[in-house]
This record gives C-alpha cells, sequence and structure tokens, in this order.
C-alpha cells in the first residue's frame, strides 16, 4: 500500500525535505499501524524540515512529533482496528517516522486513547503544545499551585504552548500576566483569558538576580534571559515550570531565588511521561480546556503546505498551532 509522507533526505547541501509516495514496506518496526488523519507541525518539526538545527537523528525521517488517527492493525492486545489514538513525543520525527504522513507504525507503549469528548482534528489542534502546557499545570499544581496563589505568568503567549497555557489557565480560574513580542496580538490574549499584558523586552534582556515580586508561578517557553527573570519576579515559595527553550539553551541566572525566596524551579519533560500521566493529561484536557477557542488558536494546512510553513513558523509569523490534514 502506497501513502503520502513528507520524507526529509540528508544530502551534501544538508536536509532535502520533500513530499514522497512511500510502501507500507518502508514503515519502520511497531506493533501498531495507525492511519493518521492529522498531525501538527511544532517548532521542532520546523527545524527538522528546515535543517536549521540538527533534530533529525536518522535518514530518511519523516517528520511530525505528534499525530491523531485510527488503528489499522494492531499486534498489542491493548488496540483494536477502529481505535482512535494520539501520539506525543517518545522520538517520533526524530529517530522514528512520525506524523507528518498518511500512515504510521509506532510502538503500543506510546499510544494514548483520544478522549471521547474530542475529535481527532481537535487532538492536533491542542497537540503536544496544549499536552505541554497542562503537563506545566499539573506540575505546578503538584507544587501547591492554587488560584488562591496569585497571578501565573505565561511567557511566549503568542506561540503554541503558551497560548494553551494561558487559555488552561484562565479557564481554571487563575489570573494569567501574558508576555508577548506581539503587541498587537494583545485582544487575541485577552480572548484566551489573559488579565495583564506585558512586552517580552521586560523579561528578555539580562535582568537584576531578585527583582520585585509579581507573580506566584510561571509557565516559560522561552529559557534564556526570560527565564532567569521570571524566576527573579517569582514570589517566595512560587515555582516556574520550565518547558521550551525560544530564546535559547542558555539559563544565565544566579542561585539567589531559589535560596532567598524559595522558589522551585520545575523542568516538564514532554517527550516521556508515564502512561497514566499522558492520559490524565489528555482526560484534563478533553474536560477542561474551552474547546470553542480552538478555531482562534489554530489553522489548518495539507501535508504539501506544511513544507512551506515551516519558514514561517521558525520568523515568528505563526500564531498558536498549525494542524496538518495529511490526507490532502
Amino acid at each position: 500500500m502506497m501513502f503520502s509522507a513528507i520524507s526529509i533526505a540528508k544530502a551534501d547541501a544538508g536536509y532535502q525535505a520533500t513530499l514522497r509516495e512511500l510502501d507500507d514496506s518502508e514503515l519502520p518496526d511497531g506493533d501498531v499501524t495507525v492511519r493518521v488523519s492529522y498531525s501538527g507541525l511544532n517548532y521542532k518539526d520546523a527545524l527538522a524540515i528546515t535543517g536549521k538545527a540538527p533534530v533529525v537523528r536518522r535518514f530518511p525521517m519523516v517528520p511530525g512529533i505528534d499525530l491523531a488517527g485510527v488503528v489499522e492493525h494492531s499486534d498489542s492486545p491493548s488496540y483494536a482496528p477502529g481505535d482512535r489514538v494520539l501520539v506525543n513525543g517518545w522520538g517520533i520525527g526524530e529517530t522514528h517516522w512520525g506524523g507528518l504522513a498518511q500512515r504510521a507504525r509506532v510502538s503500543a507503549d506510546w499510544l494514548v486513547p483520544v478522549p471521547d469528548a474530542i475529535s481527532e482534528r481537535q487532538a492536533m489542534s491542542i497537540g503536544t503544545a496544549g499536552y505541554t502546557a497542562m503537563l506545566s499545570l499539573m506540575t505546578l499544581e503538584s507544587h501547591g499551585l492554587t488560584t488562591d496563589s496569585g497571578d501565573v505568568l505565561v511567557t511566549g503567549a503568542n506561540g503554541g504552548v503558551g497560548g494553551f497555557a494561558i487559555a488552561l489557565l484562565a479557564c481554571g480560574g487563575y489570573s494569567v500576566v501574558a508576555s508577548t513580542g506581539r503587541p498587537a496580538e494583545a485582544d487575541y490574549l485577552r480572548r484566551l483569558g489573559a488579565t495583564t499584558i506585558i512586552d517580552r523586552t521586560e523579561l528578555s534582556e539580562p535582568g537584576r538576580p531578585l527583582g520585585k515580586e509579581r507573580w506566584a508561578a510561571a509557565i516559560d517557553s522561552v529559557g534564556s534571559h526570560t527565564l532567569a527573570n521570571a524566576c527573579a519576579g517569582t514570589k517566595a515559595g512560587g515555582a516556574v515550570a520550565a518547558c521550551g527553550n525560544a530564546q535559547g539553551m542558555d539559563l544565565p541566572a544566579t542561585v539567589a531565588p531559589f535560596i532567598l525566596r524559595g522558589v522551585r524551579l520545575l523542568g516538564i519533560n514532554s517527550v516521556t511521561q508515564p502512561h497514566d500521566k499522558r492520559v490524565a493529561a489528555w482526560n484534563r484536557l478533553a474536560a477542561e480546556l474551552d474547546l470553542d477557542l480552538l478555531p482562534a488558536m489554530s489553522r489548518e494546512v495539507g501535508l504539501s503546505e506544511a513544507l512551506s510553513v515551516a519558514d514561517d513558523l521558525l520568523d515568528g509569523r505563526v500564531r498558536g498551532r498549525i494542524v496538518v490534514d495529511v490526507n490532502r
């Protein structure tokens, strides 16, 4: 059986990503074969497609770090043909063929049932970004965050993780401070639930070891100086969930927030999580997220369009999520 996929090859001039027809026999090992309905174009996928970072570990590679679809064949007792499933992480799109294809073969251990309350398209409108935002919220709450704690900062507010973090926090009754480099998007951020909007320049430049105590917690997808300043502005006993590195991998901070205020820095790994935690996160997303916000937080492209949109995503010209209909 032939199917369409984006395939990345390594050439002398660098990565070469093309839309190709592949055969079922070329699919990698796995005990479940999925007929993919939708995938997403994430920041990491855009890096893989453009070759601007060494994301891909094996060649040829089908990018796409998440997918949703229907089981076609299963050698696992956990899933049967017709089951709706999704995958986030586990190296797909990097070391194992990913979701930007009409078919995928993966390990049953990586799969999560799509919650009954959402469609496969909605699952990929949420995607890795929304899943990461929910993991961040769950981690902060497990470390004592409540709606009575005070404001919660969200950095990279116009990105996928940032937008879902705002929406989830607002739906849960939290007061949200959104940091953005696109002030023209203020109305959009308020629609998601932000109560206060600040310019990212307040956080993106070198700052003091300790700043004014401004928020009880933060969800940061930016890293570098932004993460350092988010920690410096967190109230005593607060916590910061770090889940991204859009500004950089470095952390030019001091120990002051941690030893003088007891601030906790919590790392969020969205790639490999225990099955029960993944299921809990997706069930909460289906139950707590205002699904009416999804059309404003995402736009849909076809599989062939994903190649050209990758540069726009890396250049910061994309709001929220790019959902990829792999069958058009």
